[in-house]
């Protein structure tokens, strides 16, 4: 996001939450750059006209233990706004005098803070003086820094909210940043606006005009490769390439054989009849199959997956001439799961087949244009660029494709019983307008078989779990409540319809503590 420099900015100091990077998209939502840096990154901060506030995220550190991070001193030289949510709220208020000690009672989840003082802060926050907050802490200040005033509190966290009005430091315990919170959007926007007093430059519309250009800087006149999927995210990196350079892009569509139903065919008629980009196709499916065979580890079917779809751009690209770039879907989220941003204190929870797969030695320069976008960000900008809504409000599909949503070992007769399961499960939806009430649906093939009686015969078939979730940016979801009667209609659907299921069951997880994907 180096291109936007110049645009004033809120930086957010990451300390390794699940929810940094909500915190940013909710800053873009209000016109406003924002960028993310480690906290091993705070002496890299230096005073200019761009910096207007910082945020200290939460985290899944304690600042009681003795090891803790230590917030660095040079953050308070700088002289500008500071606000710490949770983590980052303790963390200040121990750097500028504060205590904190383990409370005897733990907060997680909904919680009631009530209004003691008026501030800048929570200006058209609070209803009545009280409000309902999501928290997520053990730690407790129970004694504030010299200069500081309590302007709300909970039944067990009595500094809830902190300030310095004099300094403009805030200390705010529950998080913002997430829906359960309700208005905490304000409590960010008084932050920016109010505090922080930055104006509303950042735009998507932009946005697309400065990657346009700097992908024309970039490329100049060599040739581009676009690893086109046929999803939202490559669909609109191939989009921006086309509006950018032309004629030399090449999209290169690649058929797994871990595809839905039919979606090689749909790929190839819009990007070559109705976007008129050129593209080579490649069914590969055999191939993949053959490298996957007999593997069960996801983290291999990735790798694997990601390393062979990488060999065959470089095999095909031989026969175009003066190709030096690839281009790749790549998401903000993709590199916060696969642990690439920051260098996070955050745990790594899977790799992805765009960030973990590309062999050490790739001949070409990769370029991602989306890296620094959110999902929502991408279907908006995709409508700036004319998409079709047949190719925008598809629902996220992993590059590793059915292969993570056949647990174990993949085979030819597993991803036939997938393919037609799932394409009964996206036909209902879509039917009984579900679809784009839902951020991501799928089926999935579990493991093992189980007993079942189909016309007073024995069946020993598999089971097929089905997935259904709401999401703003895949970051955190909940799963999406259906009626009875719709699970019963797609349960007897799949179990008449295709052999080898005999079995339908819902998984209502949400994430965090699941993924969205099952490996």
């Amino acid at each position: 996001m180096n291109q936007n420099n110049d645009l004033e900015k809120i930086v957010i100091i990451d300390f390794g939450s699940q929810f940094t990077q909500l915190i940013a998209r909710k800053i873009r939502e209000l016109g406003v750059y924002s960028e993310i840096i480690n906290f091993k990154q705070i002496k890299s901060l230096t005073k200019n006209k761009s910096l207007k506030g910082i945020i200290l995220s939460g985290g899944p550190l304690t600042v009681t233990n003795k090891n803790a991070t230590n917030l660095n001193g040079s953050i308070l030289k700088l002289k500008i706004p500071i606000l710490g949510i949770c983590y980052g709220h303790q963390i200040l208020a121990k750097k500028l005098g504060g205590k904190i000690k383990v409370s005897r009672k733990r907060e997680f989840g909904k919680s009631l803070v009530k209004s003691k003082l008026k501030s800048p802060i929570t200006k058209k926050f609070f209803i009545k003086k009280i409000n309902s907050v999501w928290m997520s802490h053990q730690d407790i200040i129970y004694k504030i820094p010299k200069g500081f005033k309590k302007i709300a509190s909970s039944d067990n966290s009595k500094f809830a909210i902190i300030a310095d009005e004099k300094k403009k430091y805030y200390g705010i315990q529950f998080h913002p940043e997430v829906s359960h919170t309700k208005n905490g959007k304000v409590l960010i926007k008084n932050f920016i606006f109010d505090i922080c007093n930055i104006k509303r430059k950042w735009s998507l519309k932009k946005q697309r005009e400065i990657l346009i250009a700097k992908i024309k800087k970039q490329v100049k006149n060599n040739k581009v490769i676009c690893a086109l999927s046929g999803g939202v995210d490559s669909s609109v990196v191939a989009s921006l390439l086309n509006k950018a350079i032309k004629k030399n892009l090449i999209c290169i569509f690649i058929n797994t054989g871990l595809l839905r139903k039919n979606e090689e065919k749909e790929v190839v008629a819009t990007f070559r009849k109705k976007l008129k980009i050129k593209l080579i196709y490649i069914n590969a499916s055999k191939l993949f199959l053959i490298k996957l065979y007999r593997v069960t580890d996801p983290e291999k079917k990735r790798k694997i997956i990601g390393k062979l779809f990488i060999y065959l751009f470089e095999k095909y690209s031989k026969k175009i001439e003066k190709v030096k770039f690839l281009a790749q879907g790549t998401l903000y989220p993709d590199l916060i799961e696969s642990k690439t941003v920051t260098g996070s204190p955050s745990s790594k929870i899977k790799s992805h087949h765009n960030v973990g797969g590309l062999p050490k030695k790739m001949n070409f320069t990769l370029i991602e244009p989306l890296k620094s976008l959110f999902k929502d960000e991408v279907r908006r900008l995709g409508a700036q660029l004319s998409l079709p809504k047949t190719i925008l409000q598809r629902h996220p599909f992993p590059g590793p494709g059915l292969a993570i949503r056949i647990p174990g070992e993949v085979t030819k007769e597993k991803i036939d019983i997938l393919k037609n399961a799932d394409f009964i499960f996206m036909k209902e939806l879509k039917k009984s307008n579900y679809y784009n009430k839902i951020w991501q649906a799928y089926a999935a093939l579990l493991p093992m078989k189980t007993v079942g009686v189909m016309g007073d015969n024995r069946t020993y078939e598999y089971t097929c779990l089905l997935r259904a979730v709401t999401s703003e940016d895949g970051m955190t979801a909940d799963f999406f409540s259906f009626n009875k009667s719709f699970l019963q209609k797609i349960s007897n659907k799949i179990v008449n319809s295709v052999r080898g299921i005999n079995r339908v069951v819902y998984d209502i997880t949400s994430k965090p503590p699941s993924t969205i994907e099952l490996e």
